[in-house]
């Protein structure tokens, strides 16, 4: 059974346990005095009345009471304590430690636990091996001067690397600025060259600026008679559509007026009266079929 521990942490553990196994084995000796106390002073007749039985138990009750309400505030007193060491620790170093009080309820860990005390304490050899084993609480101040010594000698390592960098940066940043001299002298020989082609650039620009203008005013001239056709046409548009608003006006009133002279035909009129009474058949019809 293990605790999923480290072996020094684990060993801390087992002397916490051995602990609280003298402790609790001191306990309940002291439980059973009292019970045995009772029977020595009070158990001397053979016959007891109800009372007596009760006033018996009832002194019992509290001094057994007493026994284990003062091993439980002496049990949580000494995890405080133990709590107390381990956070000092940690702040030394501005840890903060942080604890899961719903685990201490855990039933498997607790049965971890107790099959882990089982392990240890239940064979005479682990035992043995336990007792010449006692590592002990390393003190706080030498502790942390070591840890403080192995932290300034990786900062002082730390800093050497750091300098010899720093040196290579200078190296490097030297001949940066020589280069940089060197570039500067470059620069200004080509602007003295440049300086004689720029006339020639500038005739060149002037012949372009020239060019551009040209095909600026042509643009301009085509844009307005662009302009100009557009609007002929958009007039033209207008005139058309009202000649075919006038003619579907005319066709609308022809349609009318032949529709009229239609029905003013013999035709029509006795088409009309034969719908008529076939009409008033079909009623007729209607009737005699819902009679």
């Amino acid at each position: 059974a293990e605790l999923g521990l480290n072996e020094h942490h684990q060993n801390e553990v087992i002397n916490y346990m051995r602990f609280a196994r003298s402790k609790r084995g001191l306990r309940l000796k002291t439980v059973d005095s009292c019970f045995q106390d009772l029977k020595d002073s009070r158990l001397v007749e053979e016959t007891f009345t109800v009372d007596e039985v009760t006033d018996m138990l009832d002194g019992l009750q509290t001094v057994v009471h007493s026994e284990v309400e003062s091993e439980l505030i002496n049990t949580a007193y000494t995890n405080v304590l133990l709590l107390r060491q381990l956070f000092s620790q940690a702040e030394k170093w501005y840890l903060k430690l942080q604890t899961d009080i719903s685990e201490l309820e855990n039933r498997e860990l607790l049965e971890q636990v107790a099959e882990f005390e089982k392990s240890e304490f239940t064979s005479s050899s682990k035992k043995v091996a336990a007792d010449l084993i006692k590592p002990k609480l390393a003190p706080l101040n030498e502790g942390g001067s070591e840890l403080l010594n192995k932290e300034i000698a990786r900062l002082q390592e730390e800093n050497e690397k750091l300098k010899n960098r720093l040196k290579t940066i200078e190296t490097q940043a030297t001949s940066a600025l020589d280069e940089k001299v060197k570039l500067e002298k470059s620069l200004k020989d080509l602007q003295m060259i440049q300086g004689d082609q720029k006339a020639d650039v500038n005739q060149d620009i002037t012949e372009l600026e020239n060019k551009v203008a040209a095909l600026k005013c042509q643009f301009e001239k085509t844009l307005n008679d662009s302009t100009a056709n557009q609007k002929s046409l958009e007039e033209n548009l207008v005139t058309t559509k009202h000649d075919l608003l006038k003619v579907q006006d005319q066709l609308s009133t022809a349609e009318k007026e032949l529709e009229k002279k239609f029905q003013q035909t013999a035709a029509y009129r006795n088409m009309k009266e034969i719908l008529m009474k076939k009409n008033e058949q079909i009623k007729d019809l209607r009737k005699k079929l819902s009679k």
